[in-house]
């Protein structure tokens, strides 16, 4: 059986002399109470046949609303915890988080209750500054943010 992979990008931007990334952080009850360690990039499963770049801009638009401008960059490609493979793009680019629109899930939600919920597939998306983006993001995730920094002169 084969490895998930998964694509996304590393929304970028020049601010104050430094680098800030867009990060996201997901939605559900899994997810309701995390903050430090928790936040990724925008990402999700390559469709068979789809190109990385462009499932990386499928799944920003599904997950924050906006549909990506530019070329993504290829970063780097990281194994996560569970196994999943993540291709990284990098683009610099510009994006309000109060535009927040994402794509919902249902799931059945207390576990075993019979009843489905409704959650968004981001719950919140912030923009940080290196440094607390190492904080905020998900330690698997953290090669992608070396990667950028290698990218950057």
């Amino acid at each position: 059986m084969a490895v998930p992979t998964s694509a996304g990008i590393l929304l970028y931007r020049q601010r104050g002399g430094g680098i800030e990334v867009l990060l996201a952080l997901p939605g559900g009850p899994y997810w309701r109470n995390r903050d430090e360690g928790a936040w990724s990039i925008p990402k999700g499963m390559i469709e068979p046949g789809e190109d990385a770049a462009a499932a990386a801009a499928r799944e920003f638009e599904e997950e924050l609303g906006a549909k990506p401008s530019g070329e993504p960059v290829h970063l780097c490609r990281i194994r996560q915890k569970g196994g999943k493979w993540v291709e990284a793009f990098a683009l610099e680019g510009n994006f309000d988080p109060a535009e927040l629109n994402s794509i919902h899930f249902e799931m059945e939600w207390p576990p075993k209750s019979g009843r489905f919920q409704s959650f968004p597939e981001v719950d919140r998306a912030e923009w940080f500054g290196l440094a607390q983006a190492r904080a905020k993001m998900l330690e698997s995730q953290l090669p992608i943010l070396d990667a950028l920094e290698g990218l950057k002169p």
